[in-house]
Order: C-alpha cells, then structure tokens, then sequence
C-alpha cells in the first residue's frame, strides 16, 4: 500500500487520472454516483473506501464549485460517447470554443473523456492549466440556442457576476488593443454576434 497519498479534488497536485484509468479502465470505479447522478450538488468524488484498496491515508476535500446551477450526469451518460458529436462541430467550424484545445481528445472511446477532455492523459489536476473539465461550448453543441441573457439562466441560474475573468472594468476599451478571437465570444453572446452589438 501507498503511504501518504492526498486526494484534494480539484486540487490535487499529484493526483493522475492517467495512472489510475491504467490500472481501474472504468471511470465508474472511483466515480459510481456519475451513473444516477441528477443533481449538481452530488458529490461525485471518490468515497474514502474506493481508494482504500491501494492507499493507507486518503484524504478527499469538496468538490471544486462551479458556476452552473444544475447538470444532470444520468441524462448525459445515456446518450454514450458524444466525442464524435463534439468532433463533427469541429469539423464544420460552429463548435464555439478553441477547437484546436479539445480536437486531439475527441477519438476516445471513453464516453466520460468526451466532455472531460484530457482526462485520460492528465497526470496531475492542480498542475494541469486546461483541467479536464467540461467547456461551455461542448454544452452548446447541442444546447445552441444562445439568447443572452435569458438563456444564460437555463444552465447558470440567477448569477448576474457571470462573466469571463478577463472582461475587465476597462475590457470595452483593452480588447481593441489586442487581438479578440470573435468566436469566442460567441460562446456567451450567441452565434449572430456582432461588434456593434456591443459598441
């Protein structure tokens, strides 16, 4: 048995999913609540027990918040692997997000690696600057209709503070001095996004 292993959620510094998807190929091994999952409140994150089998110390914190107010595991699981749904996106150019970040990840076979893209590589979560978590523009592939601010609601509740990091108190006048991906910012601002929607 290993000694001293931490398990910290999404924090985790020396957590590999790589490792452990070699030894345990089921996600639903560590993860047997994804299946029946209906809630964004589960706590999905492997039970103290699951990894007693290889490890004396384990220490598992809360899930990482997410700025979702509900997602439903069970409905997603049972439509299978939807990476080639997310590659064919890619493939016509209306997937909304940077294709070329997820493109490499989409000939899994694991029907959880579809949306957690990278999982299977990732060798260290905290250490991972693109964590192998779902992206907003995987969600719109399928849930495209994009009507802000009404259908931000749909999927992130009430949260009036939701917006990109990044969109300063000064972003209307610092994006013009750099370059601005405009497909990103379809993701929140819809499909038939235009500059002078804003300016």
């Amino acid at each position: 048995m290993l000694l001293g292993w931490c398990l910290a959620g999404a924090r985790a510094a020396d957590f590999s999913h790589a490792l452990h998807l070699k030894l345990m190929p089921r996600c639903a091994s560590c993860h047997p609540k994804a299946a029946t999952s209906t809630k964004l409140e589960d706590n999905l994150l492997p039970e103290p027990r699951v990894c007693a089998g290889c490890h004396e110390q384990v220490s598992i914190k809360a899930p990482r918040k997410t700025r979702l107010a509900k997602f439903d595991h069970a409905f997603h699981l049972k439509m299978g692997n939807i990476a080639p749904v997310l590659k064919a996106a890619v493939q016509a150019k209306t997937y909304l997000g940077d294709a070329a970040a997820v493109a490499p990840y989409l000939e899994t076979k694991n029907a959880c690696a579809a949306c957690h893209h990278g999982i299977e590589q990732s060798t260290s979560v905290a250490a991972d600057s693109k964590a192998p978590y779902p992206r907003m523009a995987d969600c719109l592939v399928c849930h495209n209709r994009i009507d802000p601010p009404f259908s931000c609601e749909t999927c992130h509740g009430g949260d009036k503070t939701l917006k990109p990091a990044f969109h300063t108190a000064d972003y209307l006048d610092a994006h013009t001095r750099k370059t601005v991906v405009k497909q990103g910012c379809a993701v929140c601002h819809g499909r038939k996004f235009t500059c002078l929607g804003c300016h």
